[in-house]
């Protein structure tokens, strides 16, 4: 997941502060909205430690073992809620792709992964593609809508709001995940 020290520090910090928005909405949410939250302020924050440069800090090589436990879990967790709410799926995909990157690391011996190394290429381009179009299907939503021709006006919700700046954060995180992804 290592790239360039500067690029490392980047992408941890985004992802941090993705997870701790992700926390500060959850406190503020009830219901689906605050278990979407929780998923992802748990994927902010996996990602963010993923992305430590290693010249800052060397983990022992069972720390994998970890990321793929508690994204597993997490992965499960996103299962038994998929009935409730469609958006579980993408957590359910973003769970194996942590843990599929934690495998790939894992397989390396914990050497920090280049390509081609390791990693299934097929699983790897898959998720690519599916993280490239969520990010892009993301993306439109927040994109104004014209209202048609001789409609009456409506007010504009307030940018800043919640919903605009939780579809930037789902946004970030999957930019980032794209970028973690092209260093398998």
């Amino acid at each position: 997941m290592h790239g360039p020290m500067t690029s490392g520090w980047l992408l941890m910090a985004l992802c941090a502060a993705t997870g701790l928005y992700c926390l500060v909405r959850m406190r503020r949410c009830t219901g689906e909205a605050r278990e979407a939250a929780g998923g992802e302020a748990l994927m902010g924050f996996g990602m963010a430690a993923m992305a430590v440069p290693a010249a800052l800090l060397t983990l022992p090589s069972w720390h994998w073992v970890v990321y793929a436990v508690v994204f597993g879990a997490a992965a499960l967790r996103a299962i038994s809620a998929m009935r409730t709410h469609r958006h579980h799926v993408h957590h359910l995909v973003g769970c194996l792709a942590m843990i599929h990157m934690a495998a790939a690391m894992a397989g390396s011996g914990g050497a920090h992964v280049s390509h081609g190394s390791t990693g299934t290429p097929a699983l790897t381009a898959a998720l690519f593609v599916y993280f490239a179009g969520y990010v892009l299907r993301t993306g439109l939503r927040l994109a104004p809508v014209p209202a048609p021709a001789g409609a009456p006006g409506t007010p504009a919700p307030a940018r800043g709001s919640g919903p605009e700046l939780a579809l930037a954060c789902r946004i970030s995180m999957g930019l980032a995940m794209l970028a973690m992804l092209l260093t398998l």
